[in-house]
């Protein structure tokens, strides 16, 4: 399968001219690839506690984790045998069987307790393990129902690039987090402001608008300054869109722009609960903004940024509009609003076709080719 950027070994192994019906092995492949990694991602978890979990999160583990990754390997195990006698391309199979296997492997290690120190200590791979089941359950049914593009197959062109961000950009999440938050953490030591004692809904409304509107114009210079734009073109890059497409951001691109959204929220004074409800929305509206997904939501266009909004922000042409992230009626007060009647773009990616760096490590490193 060609593609005008070319392709990679791994897309050899997952695109493929198949069938996503019911009966074709992809179904039961999908999910149990899905349960699978999850569930050896769990075994990993209980193996090395300190070094592969994020202590929030370790802290709320329920008693039937370890039965329940079992379970979850066990169906991974026979889906990918079922799996594997439907579908010529056995890599969906391979992948269910052999993290089914290695949960099994890993079980029979003995478990061990981790400390109760707080201070991050290494990965967090029981975050990729949340995010991968909670975005691939909402999202993966949500392309294929209702897709804008139906012949657009989840495993596309530079699946594999997009994934890999995915990944990055979870089981780094301890050291990101830190690098994000320690600017405003400064800042809310010293802030005479506190916003915290207004009412939650008021709080989070409030929190979206300042946070929009310091994106917004943090985005648009992300396109106007070459120094930063080189981190930035890294997300335009992509030339398909879908619920993975988001993840492809750049670690400084992602730092430059939390960094300070958070520090001016930290610096008003709002509390802590809001904040964190404010980063559940923004993660799950900008995973939602970036999907194969063709819902007609005219109503809510001129209130809340959809997918056909920021599909256009994605376009090959025209360029530079649509940077707001949750508030549209930002760009029509900046003059960047582009929004043609029941359209979508037709190719997305960087101005004129140009390629951008192409596959995880060069993209991070910025290299051409």
């Amino acid at each position: 399968m060609a593609h005008r950027n070319g392709s990679s070994w791994p897309h050899r192994w997952f695109v493929s001219d198949e069938p996503h019906r019911f009966g074709s092995g992809w179904i039961s492949g999908t999910i149990g690839a899905v349960l699978g990694l999850a569930a050896a991602g769990t075994a990993v978890c209980l193996a090395w506690p300190e070094m592969a979990t994020m202590a929030a999160l370790r802290a709320h583990w329920p008693d039937w984790v370890r039965p329940a990754a079992l379970a979850a390997a066990a169906v991974a195990f026979g889906l990918g045998v079922v799996s594997g006698c439907l579908r010529r391309r056995k890599t969906l199979a391979v992948i269910a069987l052999g993290s089914a296997l290695a949960t099994f492997a890993l079980s029979a290690l003995p478990p061990r307790e981790a400390g109760t120190d707080p201070a991050p200590r290494g990965l967090a791979i029981d975050a990729f393990v949340l995010n991968l089941l909670a975005y691939s359950a909402v999202f993966v049914p949500l392309e294929r129902l209702w897709p804008r593009r139906a012949d657009q197959p989840t495993f596309r062109p530079e699946w594999w690039t997009d994934f890999a961000w995915f990944v990055a950009s979870a089981v780094f999440v301890q050291l990101t987090t830190f690098l994000t938050l320690a600017p405003g953490q400064m800042l809310a030591a010293v802030t005479p402001l506190a916003l915290a004692s207004l009412p939650f809904v008021l709080q989070l409304a409030l929190v979206v608008v300042v946070a929009d509107v310091l994106q917004y114009w943090i985005h648009r210079t992300c396109h106007r300054v070459p120094l930063l734009w080189r981190f930035h073109e890294v997300h335009h890059s992509a030339t398909t869109m879908d619920w993975l497409a988001g993840s492809r951001l750049h670690v400084v691109d992602a730092l430059l722009t939390r960094g300070l959204v958070y520090a001016a929220i930290a610096l008003l004074g709002f509390d802590l609960r809001v904040v964190a409800a404010y980063l559940v929305l923004v993660a799950a509206q900008a995973t939602f903004v970036h999907a194969n997904v063709g819902w007609r939501l005219g109503w809510l266009e001129p209130f809340a940024v959809t997918p056909r909004f920021h599909h256009w922000h994605h376009a090959e042409s025209p360029i530079d509009v649509n940077f707001a992230i949750h508030l549209p009626w930002l760009d029509r007060l900046f003059g960047t609003w582009h929004l043609p009647h029941a359209t979508w773009p037709e190719r997305y990616g960087l101005a004129d076709g140009r390629p951008g760096p192409r596959g995880f490590w060069r993209q991070l490193l910025l290299l051409r080719r």
